[in-house]
């Protein structure tokens, strides 16, 4: 597995990732509603502010055919197929984890926890000494995740996704 900085031509299998784990994860909103979200937060125009905006990290963690075949038992011949990826961003001192998304057939294969760190790592270096992550309140593997790399919950919102508030859970790590 690479991880590696996200590029213009990484789009659309981002844009997969997000789809089919969301689907996976958010049994709370209906598919159309997930769908829709996905085109909106994760359209052409999103991505690319995303990986030219300053103080911004956006990376994917990519595997060759060999390690899918291995891990999948699939049989495929193209390489390169993106299976999670993190967006952060750095405000004054604090670091956002705006997305942290590994594709379903590539959960607890240590790729969220290897995305995790390159962008701590990354973000690290725009001075940052606080992290805060956030995520939908149902998604009680999110939750697993940040609490096993050192987060608290220490704040609650909402946000609107498909005309209805969903609960959300802001986790913080002071570094």
């Amino acid at each position: 597995m690479e991880i590696r900085p996200a590029t213009r031509g990484d789009h659309e299998q981002i844009r997969a990732v997000a789809r089919e784990t969301w689907h996976d994860t958010y049994d709370e909103l209906d598919a159309e509603t997930i769908d829709e979200t996905i085109d909106e937060w994760y359209g052409d125009d999103f991505l690319e502010t995303a990986l030219s905006k300053p103080g911004t990290a956006f990376i994917v963690a990519e595997v060759d055919s060999a390690e899918r075949d291995s891990a999948s038992g699939r049989t495929t011949s193209d390489d390169g197929e993106i299976v999670g990826f993190a967006h952060g961003v750095v405000t004054a001192e604090e670091g956002d984890v705006l997305r942290l998304s590994v594709h379903p057939d590539h959960q607890g294969e240590g790729t969220g926890t290897a995305l995790y760190e390159r962008l701590r790592e990354d973000l690290r270096d725009f001075n940052m000494k606080r992290m805060r992550a956030i995520d939908l309140a149902s998604n009680e593997g999110g939750r697993e995740f940040y609490e096993a790399h050192g987060f608290e919950p220490t704040d609650e919102d909402e946000v609107e996704i498909g005309g209805e508030q969903h609960r959300e859970v802001v986790y913080t790590l002071e570094l």
